[in-house]
């Protein structure tokens, strides 16, 4: 491209959104176009205004080429940062505009480039030009403070220009064009206690030795003005919350100078008798305080000490009160604090005292014991009356009437002991057996108090050594003299102090032709030998050896203890084999094949019990309904009903059996016990005829179905009901007890007792001489 066909880029110029254009064109003031024979110059940046509020597009400016002659042969071509969305260009003429509200804030200028192209060819004219579009900036954005709200401490009584804080505030406004940035900081609220330096934030005490005692706490609010502070400028607010911190410029304080408690005297040492505080108007560590006594009447009585999470003085006791020997005490009591501060000494070394006064009340104390447990002893052959020992008691309190000793007998169900009331001395109200009960242990009551008494019981010799178990022995009879067959051994129910030492040896009057012999081996034990060689079982099958035991106590003891010796049947080793009956029965040492015997015996025998009682129970089921008639009962009427179970209650009258003739209205159920009883009716004995048919047994068979089918509490369809009927015309009556029902409704067993007599009817009806009589009755 040569040089008069170079383009140029003009600009516009903007000032409060009104456009003011200066416009550099190829020609001059009359029309006529410009010539040149340089390059024209470029001006590579525009300038456009944000937040722009118009109804048209924003113009920005124009692009131009020298090679542009007007005819429409050149298009202008625009690309870059929002080319085509944010900024669009007239191809025609080269007008730039902006689409869209630009906020600097968010992009402070954009690069573009242009070039114009032969809109036939499609060719560059020249190569493509950058400039660049710059966003003014306007006041839209208000200062911000970093923090909202602020928190902060400042010691109290600090001097006046101590600083706080410092608050910040930024503008995102753009701080190198205009004021829009500038920020200027002035304070709304929290004067005249706080002030704020403009240009820094940093906000300082306005007032000296601010106590906060007397106001903690400050609420202070900053503004930050941009504009440096104009009118028009945006602004912003923030809180900034401030605390007095404490420091120790308070002494403590007693809220009275005498305090007065009451403490009783059964108060025990080391626990607390008096509470009391002191008053700091500070808090924290600057509040804590330590007391002391710095006088007392009783000395080394209390201590005080403080309470570290309340800080109250705790007094408490040392040695136990008595309010026989001392009523009141009077104690002086200082406090001061335990970290003072060195800049306000004049108040922390400040004390502050009160007096204390304890008054010590009287208590009801019960008796005391000397001890707190009484341990007597006592031999068991002690008389009754004997007194074993004392018990001993003291009532603290003066005005107290004399009060009696006395036994729980709570603890002496037996009444083995007894104390005496007036001086306390435990004596025997029985005797005692060291071997039933070794102690006793009673409570001795006094007053309210009671004590412990344990008496034990001294050990007398007065038990006689016996053997210490019971022995099995046998000698063998091919035995040798001099063999030892038993080594027995003794035990005593004494307890002697030594211990126990034994002697053995046979019974004076069972030494003369001894058999066996006693050898004492001196150490608790004995054998028993032989004193001859041989024994004869079928002579005789045991012997009893007296054994005299003595112990070594006094007094002494002695006991004859017989052991008895069976004569058995050994091998050469001497192991037994066969003993009499008796020694077979109590010696232990049966063979196994003796054992396996007799248990088969006893199996035997159990079988035998059991088939036995099984052949009783099946005969006892195949018993017939009809006993034999050579049965001499023979008046008894058996039956068998299968019935119809739980639910038939019903059941037949065995009276009918025995009577046909009963009408159906009176019969009853014998196994109830009827509402209302008749006396018995005495039935005549009529003899049956010589040749009676048994129309009456079909009758009752027949009365028995008709029943059975129209009863509506009879048993089932498949129940079998059996009736034996014997018949009427018994001329001896019945012999059973099933007739022998009394007026009252009970069984009468003594029918017995009428055999005789109906018999002897019996007797007279077939053949005897009162024949007629009977038949007649």
């Amino acid at each position: 491209m040569q040089d008069n066909a170079r383009p140029y880029v003009a600009g516009v110029c903007q000032r409060g959104g009104a456009g003011v254009g200066l416009t550099l064109m190829g020609q001059d003031a009359n029309g006529v176009p410009l010539r040149r024979s340089k390059r024209g110059w470029m001006w590579n940046q525009f300038f456009l205004l944000e937040e722009y509020t118009g109804m048209d597009h924003q113009y920005v400016g124009k692009l131009h080429s020298d090679g542009d002659r007007g005819d429409g042969s050149i298009r202008y071509v625009l690309t870059g940062d929002g080319a085509g969305s944010l900024f669009i260009i007239d191809e025609n003429s080269g007008d730039i505009h902006a689409t869209k509200r630009l906020d600097r804030e968010e992009k402070a200028y954009y690069t573009l480039r242009a070039k114009a192209v032969n809109r036939i060819t499609n060719t560059s004219l020249e190569g493509e030009s950058e400039f660049i579009i710059k966003i003014h900036d306007i006041n839209d954005n208000e200062p911000k403070f970093t923090k909202d709200p602020y928190f902060t401490e400042v010691p109290e009584m600090s001097p006046l220009g101590t600083v706080v804080m410092q608050v910040t505030a930024t503008d995102a406004d753009d701080p190198t064009y205009g004021n829009s940035a500038r920020v200027v900081y002035s304070i709304l609220q929290g004067q005249p206690y706080f002030s704020v330096e403009p240009n820094t934030g940093v906000i300082k005490t306005a007032l000296p030795n601010m106590d906060r005692e007397t106001k903690e706490n400050y609420v202070v609010v900053i503004q930050a003005k941009d504009m440096a502070g104009q009118m028009g400028g945006l602004s912003g607010t923030t809180t900034v919350s401030i605390t007095l911190s404490d420091v120790n410029d308070n002494p403590p304080r007693f809220p009275k100078s005498l305090y007065e408690f009451k403490a009783p005297e059964s108060t025990e040492p080391g626990s607390t008798v008096a509470v009391l505080r002191a008053m700091d108007a500070d808090i924290g560590r600057n509040a804590e305080m330590n007391y002391r006594i710095t006088s007392s009447d009783g000395p080394s009585m209390f201590d005080i000490s403080t309470n570290r999470s309340t800080q109250d003085g705790v007094i408490t006791l040392r040695k136990s009160l008595d309010f026989e020997r001392k009523r009141s005490y009077t104690l002086r009591i200082q406090v001061e604090n335990s970290n003072p501060d060195p800049r306000f000494l004049r108040y922390a070394a400040t004390t502050d005292g009160a007096t204390v006064k304890l008054i010590v009340e009287d208590v009801d104390e019960p008796p005391v014991f000397d001890r707190v447990g009484y341990v007597m002893e006592v031999k068991e052959d002690v008389a009754v009356g004997t007194i074993i020992g004392s018990v001993s008691a003291t009532d603290p309190d003066s005005s107290r009437s004399p009060v009696r000793y006395s036994i729980d007998r709570r603890t002496d169900m037996d009444r083995v002991l007894n104390v005496h009331p007036g001086n306390g001395s435990v004596f025997m109200l029985r005797t005692l057996d060291r071997e039933d009960i070794a102690w006793h242990n009673v409570s001795v009551i006094f007053a309210d108090s009671s004590v412990g008494v344990y008496v034990r019981v001294l050990d007398v010799n007065d038990n006689a050594p016996t053997f210490a178990t019971y022995y099995e022995t046998f000698v063998c009879e091919n035995a040798k003299a001099n063999q030892r067959i038993q080594t027995v051994s003794a035990a005593d129910a004494d307890e002697p102090i030594g211990g126990h030492r034994f002697f053995f040896s046979l019974a004076h009057e069972a030494s003369v032709k001894a058999n066996f012999t006693v050898r004492d081996n001196k150490d608790n034990t004995a054998g028993i030998l032989t004193r001859r060689n041989s024994y004869s079982r079928l002579q005789r099958s045991n012997y009893l050896v007296p054994v005299v035991i003595s112990d070594s106590d006094f007094p002494m003891q002695s006991s004859t203890n017989t052991l008895t010796v069976h004569v058995c049947t050994c091998d050469r080793e001497g192991n037994m084999q066969l003993c009499n009956q008796e020694a077979l029965v109590l010696t232990a040492g049966l063979s196994t094949g003796a054992l396996m015997a007799i248990i088969f015996c006893v199996l035997i025998l159990l079988m035998i019990v059991v088939l036995f009682a099984a052949l009783r129970r099946q005969q006892r089921k195949k018993e017939p309904l009809i006993i034999s008639k050579e049965d001499v009962r023979d008046n008894v009427v058996s039956y068998n009903d299968e019935g119809g179970g739980e639910e038939d209650t019903q059941a037949f009258d065995i009276g009918t059996l025995r009577n046909p003739e009963a009408t159906e209205e009176s019969k009853q159920r014998r196994d109830i016990k009827p509402e209302t009883l008749h006396p018995p009716i005495r039935r005549t004995v009529i003899l049956p005829p010589a040749h009676r048919d048994n129309a009456d047994v079909r009758n009752f068979i027949n009365q028995r179905l008709q029943e059975n089918d129209q009863d509506p509490t009879a048993p089932p369809y498949d129940s079998l009901a059996t009736y034996a009927y014997e018949g009427s015309g018994s001329v001896a009556e019945s012999l059973s007890s099933l007739g022998s029902m009394t007026i009252e409704g009970d069984q009468d067993y003594n029918y017995l007792s009428e055999w005789g007599p109906r018999f002897k009817k019996l007797a007279d009806l077939y053949g005897g001489e009162d024949s007629d009589s009977c038949r007649d009755s």
